[in-house]
């Protein structure tokens, strides 16, 4: 029996939500599975992923196969990088402490790159809303100033009418 790390299609037409799910590889897509091991959102920008760090890493090192789209999910929220630190305390390199400080210096500034893309695509968004803003009033006060000036051009042209009138009946009167 294989078993993969999967995700597990939940949510409504055009709204997907996943399930992390660790599940046999024959089992169908949205069916029996063995284990639940976190959430993803996609719809969320920055995407929404919730992982149990620990229970992904056992999976993991009991031989369970991420797809390519779990792969990346469990690169981003470090499940691999903590893999492959704990093989190196299996080796020898370095004791489980220092694996940890590593993982907890790399998870800091992984948290850091992450807040930086939300405020980069809220700052975004806001600045996209602003101009939008501005070319809609700007459409209308061109609006305004094209009534304007054709309101201003009529009443000239009825004036030059009434003067050119009045100029006529001066000259047939003589």
């Amino acid at each position: 029996m294989s078993v993969k790390i999967r995700l597990q299609r939940h949510g409504s037409k055009k709204r997907p939500f996943y399930f992390i799910v660790v599940a046999n590889s024959a089992a169908p897509r949205d069916g029996k599975f063995i284990e639940k091991l976190g959430t993803y959102n996609p719809l969320t920008v920055p995407a929404t992923v919730r992982v149990n760090r620990e229970r992904s890493l056992y999976w993991l090192q009991k031989g369970a196969q991420p797809t390519n789209t779990c792969r990346r999910i469990l690169s981003f929220k470090g499940v691999l990088y903590l893999k492959h630190l704990m093989r190196g305390v299996t080796l020898g390199l370095f004791d489980e402490k220092a694996a940890m400080e590593k993982f907890e210096s790399w998870n800091g500034e992984h948290e850091e790159l992450v807040v930086k893309r939300e405020e980069a695509h809220r700052k975004h968004k806001q600045e996209k809303r602003h101009a939008t803003n501005e070319a809609s009033v700007r459409l209308v006060e061109e609006k305004q100033a094209a009534r304007a000036a054709s309101a201003v051009s009529t009443e000239e042209g009825s004036e030059s009418e009434g003067a050119e009138e009045g100029a006529t009946e001066e000259a047939a009167a003589e």
